[in-house]
């Protein structure tokens, strides 16, 4: 069992899946990813997670964010889950769900958790930059199905302080004021935020959206 923490490199594996083999990272290429593990197929939850993902396709694509499903079941189970998600979401799943048979996947990843339930993954979730660093982990229940609406609030967050020396305050949404990064002096801050800022605090500063 791998202990993975943010900054890490997310490990790589070659596995099957619903659209072939994939070897993770040539998969990713220069995109963005996000990982979701499902405890298994033709689950209620699992089922409306998937649709969502496929529904939300276009926000995924503007911010080269590839998506990829796992479950711990077979490829020929997948397909057949794919077409009661398809019908009951009225939606095209579109990316892959990694065959996790042999738990290899679950296990590299850390996946499954023993007094959750031996067998069954819970619902991890990875983002991944394009250098491929794990930049969040989250793990929910299986009872509880995830927010994907929080989940694009996170990766405009990542990909926003990744180019810009800002953080993003509680409840940030995409076109709010940022938090200037305590390493950056006054005297900075004329030239890094031409759009001006307002010290609240000597440590607490606010600037608009710098890439918008």
């Amino acid at each position: 069992m791998s202990v993975i923490r943010l900054g890490d490199t997310a490990p790589n594996f070659t596995t099957q899946s619903s659209l072939g083999e994939i070897n993770f990272h040539e998969w990713l290429g220069d995109s963005w990813g996000i990982l979701f593990s499902h405890p298994a197929d033709y689950t209620p939850v699992c089922t409306t997670e998937l649709g969502t993902v496929a529904k939300y396709k276009s926000e995924f694509e503007k911010r080269n964010v590839k998506t990829i499903a796992l479950s711990v079941d077979g490829v020929s189970s997948h397909q057949g889950w794919i077409k009661d998600i398809n019908e009951t979401q009225n939606t095209e799943v579109d990316f892959p769900i990694i065959a996790d048979e042999d738990k290899k996947v679950s296990t590299l990843y850390d996946m499954i958790h023993p007094n959750a339930d031996n067998n069954l993954t819970v619902r991890s979730v990875f983002i991944i930059d394009p250098d491929k660093k794990v930049k969040l982990i989250i793990v929910y229940p299986a009872s509880t199905g995830r927010n994907f609406e929080e989940l694009l609030r996170v990766i405009d967050s990542l990909q926003l302080t990744a180019y810009h020396k800002v953080a993003t305050p509680a409840n940030w949404k995409n076109g709010e004021d940022c938090v200037i990064s305590p390493a950056v002096s006054n005297e900075q801050i004329p030239e890094l935020f031409p759009k001006g800022h307002k010290e609240v605090k000597p440590y607490l500063r606010l600037t608009p959206q710098p890439n918008l």
